[in-house]
């Protein structure tokens, strides 16, 4: 964690909003454990001169909660019990916030109203000790003496938690999981329209809701009543929406008959006097494309009486068996390979590193999904184009790129890494923009009708053979960093030119294959030719060829010293291709 800690906060964020490598650290917990956004953070941290122990400042309306954090950011050796003390001198202090916001610096009493605010509620108090070493053994006694301590004030309580390694890399874990924001919800269910029961000691209400009741749920808008859906509204133009809109305007009376029904998840569910329903932690696991249908509909929807849906109400507060139930309930529209990655850890890990790294940015992860619009377009990724980035480059096996199912089930494992940078991502979108600039209608590079033909995967090749031409121009068998490829060419002036030169060779690799004999009866087949691993020995024969030959073409020998000299890269800039076969 440590190691990954210090190459976060390089990012541009920490780097102008914190002075120092233990503020950044402070900002890089709250901002990925707390999950508080780019504003929240910087206004939470309160270290610096005259912070009286206390580092940042997290206060949780969710979980009713403040957090008093302090950071020790250190690369090795044990940390002895001054942190600790430092947190208990902490505690003493905030027992008077009237004097602390006298003496503390102007951070600290900025958030000290909220504070008193929160403990005029009864929120909860909790010091966390955050810390990238092990503690000593006194130092850890010294913890014990101090939970203690602090659990048993009658005058202030609180708790005291030890994040060491384990547990920050634990807690980074969990906040991958954390739906963000936690969406609760009221309904007066209408009599002898709903059944409340229990069924394998999990809590369950079946009610028929009016779709004028509907329009009323939050985040169909924005998406966030679906964060544990597999995808996102499909849009109007999906068949099934389709069914349900002409239902909604022609046949509302048999509505409930016509729909599947809808399943609700939440973490927490109460059914009161007066049939009210609370629903905590609330997400709609199937019913997506329903809810964002009726809600098109609303003012339509609005004047009906007697339309009802069935919903599906279960308590599950456990992960795991939540992502099986949104998987299993969602049959309407396929569930394809991609859908069931959204949610992973390693999608969500890579989403969080791009968009931390790119704030203007965006990773898609769901099908459906649409960015933001204060988000640059130049900056979005959609998952399934990055799959087939990751694919093509870094496994070098653009001939399957076009297969959505191979990417996201066998070979997802190996494509989709947590560590993966997102410069990377960058870089690689960067280069796929470039090489869709050349599959344009007016055809700038003159390639081959037959490539044309094929756009749907094709420019994965074109992909391909741009990687190629820095592993030709270096001797190497290996794979070039997309960062460090891109960096080279630019500060050379050569990006343009390393793009078109692998969409050319793409293409005398496709008419060199096309002019080979073929056996009897046989007719070649650019379709068959570029799904198979031959294309990709070809592409590179042809590369290989582009460079030996440039220095006999006019004004080929100064270009071909030039692409020599700035596509060389250091050994370590390549490394071994993923194997995708």
């Amino acid at each position: 964690m440590y190691d990954k800690i210090k190459e976060d906060i390089k990012q541009d964020y920490y780097v102008q909003n914190f002075p120092n490598d233990g503020q950044r650290f402070v900002a890089w917990y709250v901002r990925n454990v707390h999950m508080r956004d780019m504003i929240e953070t910087k206004a939470d941290v309160t270290d610096g001169p005259d912070d009286k122990q206390i580092d940042a400042i997290v206060v949780d309306d969710v979980v009713e909660t403040v957090y008093i954090v302090q950071g020790k950011f250190m690369s090795n050796g044990p940390v002895d019990a001054e942190p600790l003390r430092e947190v208990l001198a902490s505690w003493i202090q905030l027992k008077d916030i009237v004097r602390l916001q006298e003496t503390g610096n102007k951070k600290l009493k900025q958030r000290l109203p909220e504070v008193g605010t929160a403990l005029e509620e009864d929120y909860g108090v909790e010091f966390e000790l955050v810390v990238t070493g092990e503690l000593t053994p006194s130092a850890r006694t010294d913890l014990d003496t101090f939970q203690r301590q602090l659990a048993e004030a009658d005058d202030f309580p609180a708790t005291i938690h030890l994040i060491d390694p384990e547990e920050l890399q634990c807690r980074y874990e969990l906040s991958l999981d954390r739906e963000n924001p936690l969406i609760s919800h009221e309904l007066v269910l209408e009599p002898d329209k709903y059944m409340a029961m229990e069924l394998g000691g999990t809590k369950v209400v079946i009610a028929a809701i009016p779709l004028k009741d509907c329009v009323r749920f939050p985040g169909i808008k924005d998406g966030t009543l679906f964060q544990k859906n597999v995808r996102q509204s499909l849009g109007l133009s999906n068949r099934v929406n389709k069914g349900i809109k002409a239902t909604i305007y022609g046949d509302s009376n048999n509505f409930f008959f016509y729909h599947n029904g809808i399943t609700a998840l939440c973490n927490r569910m109460e059914l009161g006097d007066g049939r009210k329903l609370t629903l905590r932690g609330l997400s709609v696991v199937n019913g997506c494309q329903s809810l964002n249908t009726i809600l098109s509909c609303s003012e339509q929807v609005k004047r009906l009486d007697d339309a009802y849906v069935m919903f599906r109400f279960y308590e599950i507060p456990q992960r795991e068996r939540a992502d099986r139930i949104s998987i299993s309930t969602n049959s309407q529209s396929a569930v394809k390979p991609r859908d069931l990655r959204s949610n992973d850890k390693r999608v969500l890990t890579m989403k969080r590193a791009y968009e931390q790294k790119y704030p203007s940015g965006c990773l898609i992860t769901k099908r459906g999904q649409e960015a933001p619009a204060d988000k640059d377009k130049n900056l979005v990724v959609d998952l399934l184009e990055l799959g087939k980035y990751l694919i093509s480059w870094h496994s070098q096996r653009p001939n399957i790129a076009y297969s959505e199912t191979r990417i996201f089930d066998r070979y997802f494992e190996q494509l989709f890494r947590r560590n993966y940078r997102p410069e990377n991502v960058r870089a690689l979108a960067r280069w796929m923009q470039a090489v869709w600039g050349r599959w344009a209608k007016n055809n700038p590079l003159g390639l081959n009708e037959s490539l044309l033909a094929m756009r749907s995967y094709a420019p994965y090749h074109h992909l391909y053979a741009t990687s190629l031409c820095f592993s030709v121009a270096n001797g190497q068998e290996r794979v070039p960093d997309p960062t460090t490829a891109i960096e080279k060419v630019e500060q050379a002036g050569l990006f343009d030119q390393v793009v078109d030169m692998a969409g050319t060779c793409l293409n005398g690799a496709l008419e060199a294959a096309a002019n080979e004999p073929q056996p009897a009866n046989r007719v070649f087949s650019p379709q068959n030719w570029i799904k198979t691993k031959g294309c990709l020995a070809g592409m590179r024969a042809a590369i290989r060829q582009y460079f030996n030959m440039l220095p006999s073409m006019p004004g080929g020998r100064e270009l071909s010293q030039k692409l020599k000299a700035e596509l060389t890269m250091a050994p370590e800039s390549f490394e071994d291709r993923w194997a995708a076969d």
